[in-house]
């Protein structure tokens, strides 16, 4: 049988013998992902490499913060409580004796007085510190978070000189105040002259001291405008009476019941607190025609001048009245040591007082003829 008839199994015969089959497994098949999901994918993965680069400083970051929170919040909180024991430490009674705290009479002792001050400085002192605390934790808290504080700090500080500036009054009252009060110059009860004022201190306030009036009125005065106080009801205060007695008194006899008045005065309730000192006789103030004026002074407690003064008038009044001493001359003793009255004096001016007027001459009298006259009418038939 010939194969040279077959021309469709030429091409396999010349192309030798078959290959071999292949043990590869077959490959799987590429699956190609839409662009957009591409994009997403590749976004995820870079999201996810840059948290866990960054996790660790976000970490520290915020343990940084909460640290820096929490030690503001408790260094506060100490400061605050130090401030505390140091007002309790200033409004707690003094330890003295029972005659010094009754002598004083609770003045310079006073509790109201105390606690206001007190409040005042230690209000000052807390506000101090919680801005001073807080606002330090606070720039820290920024710095932690990455925020640059170099324009902040320039804004603040640009800010703060527009305010000193605009605000100048009320920043001077304040600091005027909160000095007024560290200083003690005065509180609650005393009865001061500011120069534009005077009266008695109702309340005491960082900015306004309110006073009021001898009238009732009540003063607002800035803390700011005050240049200078005086303090009437600090330390002690000064009682002066002057005594007024007749002329024609013993003054040593006047003197001697003046002392003897004010000794039984002064033991007396409740004289014998509000005198701190024996009252004196200075002498004679002022002399007049039927009056002589002793001047007679005590020290007191401080404000209660007014009040002792009334009281040891009333006392030497009575003392007067039962010695028989008096006041003033009698209208009669005092006419009698002026000079006596000329007749001139006494009587009424007349109308013949002027010599050249008609009825001055008309009243003077005929003179006496002269010999030449007499000569002549003896030669009259």
């Amino acid at each position: 049988m010939s194969w040279s008839g077959s021309p469709a199994l030429l091409p396999l015969a010349a192309a030798g013998p078959s290959p071999a089959p292949s043990t590869a497994p077959p490959q799987a098949p590429v699956l190609r992902l839409p662009t957009s999901a591409q994009d997403v994918s590749t976004s995820t993965k870079e999201a996810a490499g840059w948290l866990d680069a960054n996790w660790a400083s976000w970490v520290e970051g915020a343990v940084r913060i909460v640290i820096i929170v929490v030690l503001a919040l408790l260094l506060r909180a100490v400061v605050r409580k130090l401030i505390a024991q140091f007002i309790h430490r200033m409004t707690r009674e003094p330890e003295a004796d029972v005659e010094t705290v009754s002598r004083l009479g609770g003045l310079l002792v006073n509790t109201e007085r105390r606690q206001q001050r007190s409040a005042a400085i230690g209000s000052v002192l807390k506000s101090v510190s919680s801005f001073t605390i807080l606002g330090t934790a606070a720039l820290m808290v920024l710095s932690a978070l990455g925020m640059d504080l170099a324009p902040l700090l320039a804004s603040a500080g640009v800010a703060g000189v527009a305010i000193g500036f605009g605000a100048r009054n009320l920043v001077t009252d304040f600091l005027s105040g909160v000095f007024m009060i560290m200083e003690d110059q005065y509180g609650v009860g005393d009865e001061i002259d500011t120069g534009v004022a005077t009266g008695t201190v109702l309340e005491v306030g960082l900015r306004v001291t309110k006073l009021r009036g001898a009238s009732g009125e009540i003063w607002y005065i800035r803390n700011g405008e005050v240049k200078r106080i005086a303090n009437m009801s600090q330390g002690w205060s000064t009682a002066t009476v002057d005594v007024q007695v007749g002329y024609r008194e013993r003054l040593d006899r006047v003197e001697e019941l003046i002392l003897q008045t004010a000794q039984e005065f002064a033991k007396e309730a409740p004289w014998d607190e509000l005198l701190w000192n024996p009252v004196e006789v200075l002498g004679v103030e002022s002399v007049a025609a039927d009056t002589v004026v002793l001047r007679v002074q005590a020290r007191t407690m401080p404000g209660k001048a007014a009040l002792v003064t009334r009281g040891l008038r009333q006392w030497l009044k009575q003392a007067f009245d039962d010695a028989g001493i008096k006041l003033k001359e009698e209208p009669g003793t005092a006419s009698a040591l002026a000079v006596p009255p000329t007749v001139a004096d006494a009587l009424p001016p007349s109308a013949l007082a002027d010599p050249a007027s008609a009825r001055s001459l008309a009243t003077r009298p005929i003179p006496l003829p002269t010999p030449e006259e007499q000569q002549a009418f003896g030669k009259l038939p």
